[in-house]
């Protein structure tokens, strides 16, 4: 098993090159989702660990925070796959805040986590994130605009748990004889 600075180091890594190809702009929303329990070698749901989640939020947080883009912590399926995410977030993007505040075992050791750090959290149902990282078969996709284009990394591991990356593109419309810009 990995320990904190390796997870930590991971997580910030496979981040920054996912924010590197997915060119993201101040305010759109990454949305992550995290299963501490595939990172330490564990089934999914089955061995929840706060510290791996703090250590992949570690990683993750000062990265986003950086270039102004807002982290959305997918909560597991005991919330219906419900994010915490800033108010400020949710009021920018008109989503109604829900009433739950997740725990390890309902919502999830990197929701609980995630909830525990910002500034004002609150969860929201549904979100459309620019980009996401799925780290241990989260599932995000519920979470992510109409067109999501697979990127690659230089690792596609966090500790045991596979990672899946994801940006966003606008949808392609018009036919053969479109132009298009270059996204």
């Amino acid at each position: 098993m990995m320990n904190y600075d390796e997870i930590k180091s991971a997580a910030g890594k496979a981040v920054s090159e996912l924010l590197d190809a997915a060119k993201l702009r101040k305010g759109d929303i990454f949305v992550v989702g995290c299963s501490s329990s595939e990172i330490v070698g564990e089934r999914i749901g089955k061995g929840s660990s706060v510290d791996a989640a703090k250590a992949v939020f570690d990683g993750i947080y000062p990265l986003l925070r950086e270039k102004g883009i807002y982290l959305a912590a997918q909560c597991c399926e005991h919330l219906n796959r419900a994010v915490i995410i800033e108010a400020e977030a949710a009021e920018r993007y008109g989503y109604e805040p829900v009433n739950v505040i997740p725990q390890p075992k309902a919502g999830g050791s990197f929701a609980t986590v995630t909830y525990s750090s910002m500034e004002h959290p609150t969860a929201v149902e549904h979100i459309k994130a620019a980009a996401g990282i799925d780290i241990g078969g989260t599932l995000i996709g519920m979470h992510l605009k109409d067109v999501a284009v697979p990127v690659r990394l230089s690792i596609n591991k966090i500790g045991e748990a596979i990672i899946l990356c994801a940006r966003t593109r606008p949808k392609f419309i018009g036919g053969s004889r479109a132009v298009y810009e270059e996204r």
